[in-house]
């Protein structure tokens, strides 16, 4: 594990950002271990697998991984090793890593997470993105990072009001970047990460140069014939409809009633756990699978922020929003995997948006950045690399 410092620019800073350190009492950590070990665990269907969910041996071998091998302290420094500030937006307390270039003239870059993701998400690609010289990358290629959490998940959370949609959050990210003194910037994300990016794009774009994805749906219009499509196409297209049609169950919970679910995974490490691990194992690549450190740091920052239920509310403030996205009016650059839970279509995200840059990948899901970091990178330096001066 590298410790990244950057570089620290203090005249770029707002006087009311703070300086923010991960500090956890080892009562916090004493009260996870008496949970795990105390857990009243349910019976399963013999020789099912994953077909009703996680599997109870598997959860209970992670769950004592968990107990007695997982050293959070370790984590908690490696964490710590990044720049971290806090910073209120809009009544909001938004947490967030700033890691500056050795490169002065480096692009700054916002990149945003998802659910069940956090600012982990990233780590594996901080080093290369912000000092490539030292990585045997072109220092050509360096970025400013900034790596926000959203409102209401981790140490943004929880949040103390409704109303935290995709455009409000994008908004916040808008004076986020003011606020740090970047008037020109790029921004990236997957699942709700890029629906946000989309949206900054649309609410900032006069300081935006371009927007790189690794999620996107893709809708054909009405009149659309599928006859246009290649054979491949047709099946990411059908794909992609079969998953907006069926929505699965965390995500009906967690749009409708995410106050009810917060109590089970607020009070049990265990069904926090179950509700995240689940997402990694069905929408990785199984051959790129996050390991279970890495995996159990990101449960870490929800269960020690009890923002399981603030997170959750993502989904249910907008899905019950009347904010729609409209077409990105900056530059859009796709990484597609081939794990994703919906692979667009590139002709159809064409008619919608400006899209510059495509690349199909052989390998990843869900989790791109943890997953394949090293091609994440490779392609965020392609796709930034039109918009450098």
């Amino acid at each position: 594990m590298g410790v990244i410092k950057g570089m620290d620019y203090p005249e770029l800073y707002d006087e009311e950002v703070k300086p923010f350190s991960i500090e956890i009492s080892q009562g916090e950590l004493d009260d996870l271990r008496d949970r795990l070990a105390r857990t009243r665990w349910p019976d399963e269907l013999a020789e099912e697998g994953w077909n009703y969910g996680v599997p109870l041996d598997y959860l209970r071998k992670l769950a004592d991984y968990w107990r007695i091998s997982y050293d959070w302290r370790k984590h908690e420094a490696w964490l710590n090793g990044f720049p971290q500030y806090t910073l209120t937006i809009d009544g909001a307390n938004i947490h967030f890593l700033h890691v500056r270039s050795p490169e002065r003239d480096a692009l700054p870059l916002i990149l945003t997470h998802g659910w069940p993701g956090s600012i982990v998400e990233f780590l594996d690609v901080i080093g290369p993105l912000v000092d490539p010289r030292s990585y045997g990358g072109d220092p050509a290629d360096a970025f400013h990072l900034v790596i926000p959490s959203i409102p209401g998940f981790g140490f943004s959370g929880p949040t103390k009001e409704s109303g935290w949609n995709v455009k409000r959050v994008a908004r916040a990210w808008a004076e986020l970047m003011r606020r740090l003194g970047y008037k020109r910037y790029g921004a990236q994300g997957g699942d709700w990460g890029a629906f946000i990016s989309r949206a900054l794009a649309e609410v900032d774009h006069e300081h935006m140069c371009g927007v790189h994805l690794n999620y996107l749906h893709t809708i054909p219009a009405d009149d659309f014939d599928p006859n246009e499509l290649s054979q491949e196409d047709r099946d990411r297209l059908e794909r992609s409809q079969r998953y907006r049609s069926t929505p699965a169950g965390y995500m009906r919970l967690q749009a409708t009633r995410p106050q009810t679910l917060s109590y089970a995974l607020t009070d049990s490490p265990v069904g926090q756990l179950a509700w995240i691990v689940e997402k990694f194992w069905e929408w990785t690549d199984p051959a790129c699978r996050v390991d279970n450190d890495r995996m159990l740091t990101n449960v870490m920052l929800y269960w020690l922020t009890g923002t399981a239920g603030s997170s959750a509310r993502l989904y249910y403030e907008n899905f019950k929003s009347k904010d729609v996205l409209n077409p990105c009016p900056v530059p859009m650059g796709m990484a597609v995997l081939p794990y994703e839970l919906a692979l667009p279509v590139r002709s159809l995200a064409e008619r919608e948006h400006s899209v510059v840059h495509w690349t199909d990948f052989d390998h990843g899901g869900h989790f791109a950045a943890m997953e394949v970091p090293k091609l994440m990178v490779q392609d965020l330096r392609v796709f930034f690399r039109q918009f450098r001066r």
